[in-house]
């Protein structure tokens, strides 16, 4: 449902109780990319720049007891309904964590990791093309450095707002913005990187279905996995975000390998594959599981 208000309307977005924002809230704060996005301190809301029908706007997300509210600005109405189920991808709202939860307490590592926090979400994505552009600026460095690049991206090739309000000054650019634009140069960094950017901009302007829901896993990693620049592993994180794939996995990455250590060892990435056959077909929110611990004990050292 959504309610009209002046300048915009707004929606309620009720999920599968428990919720737990923080953990969301806290995933997107660290990712939030300048000019794009903004988050409150306290913890209370999310904010971001939106393009609709070729309209540009700014969503505000917060909790309200058994459901979100969502606040848009100078977006139509008539859009409410894909609006809010882009929303309920990005936050995760269909998930019902009581089953996920059951599923993975059968791993002893994992079970504590779970109870420790309930109604953990596996945060998704208002654009996919955008989240795939996150992808390949994280090759190889880390959450702060890719998102400064993020930043650097918006700002030069972003569509500036017609009226910013606070930090929020830009839309993320579209494929067409991209698609033959010095990516490299403007952002300093490795030509492949851009060079990959570049390719995923015209694959999307050649396919509309780019990020279409796939039959399978192994279907969507294919699919990125035939653009140029783009290798398993970011093609597994589109997957798990842009495509809400829930049995995507990350194998190589670290800090999936760290917190599975569990006094024994570092597993290998084959240690590790082998070890997600039993989380399947929830391996995505395993992962997430996993970097919530991992993050709280490299905070806690």
């Amino acid at each position: 449902m959504f309610v009209e208000v002046p300048d915009g309307f707004g929606l309620r977005l009720p999920y599968h109780p428990p919720y737990d924002w923080a953990a969301i809230h806290a995933f997107l704060g660290k990712r939030a990319i300048a000019g794009l996005e903004s988050i409150a301190p306290d913890g209370s809301a999310y904010r971001r720049t939106i393009r609709v029908a070729e309209r540009h706007g700014i969503l505000t997300v917060e909790p309200a007891g058994d459901h979100l509210w969502v606040a848009l600005r100078s977006i139509d109405p008539v859009h409410a309904s894909p609006v809010a189920e882009r929303l309920r991808r990005l936050f995760d709202c269909d998930a019902n964590p009581a089953t996920i939860a059951a599923f993975l307490n059968a791993d002893p590592i994992l079970a504590p990791m779970v109870a420790a926090r309930p109604g953990l979400r596996l945060p998704g994505a208002w654009e996919p093309f955008e989240t795939g552009c996150r992808a390949i600026l994280g090759q190889q460095v880390s959450v702060t450095a890719a998102i400064g690049l993020a930043g650097k991206l918006v700002a030069a090739f972003g569509t500036p707002l017609a009226a910013p309000v606070g930090g929020l000054t830009h839309v993320f650019p579209d494929p067409a913005a991209l698609v033959e634009a010095d990516i490299a140069l403007a952002l300093n960094m490795p030509r492949a990187r851009g060079a990959a950017i570049r390719a995923l901009a015209a694959a999307a302007l050649n396919d509309p279905d780019l990020f279409a829901p796939a039959v399978s896993l192994d279907a969507a990693v294919l699919r990125f996995t035939a653009i140029r620049g783009i290798g398993p592993w970011t093609a597994q994180y589109i997957a798990m975000r842009a495509l809400k794939l829930p049995d995507a996995l990350l194998v190589g990455d670290v800090g999936l390998l760290r917190a599975l250590e569990a006094g024994v060892g570092r597993p290998s990435p084959a240690e590790l594959l082998a070890r997600a056959e039993a989380w399947r077909p929830f391996r995505a929110y395993a992962a997430q599981y996993l970097w919530a611990a991992d993050e709280a004990a490299v905070k806690g050292r």
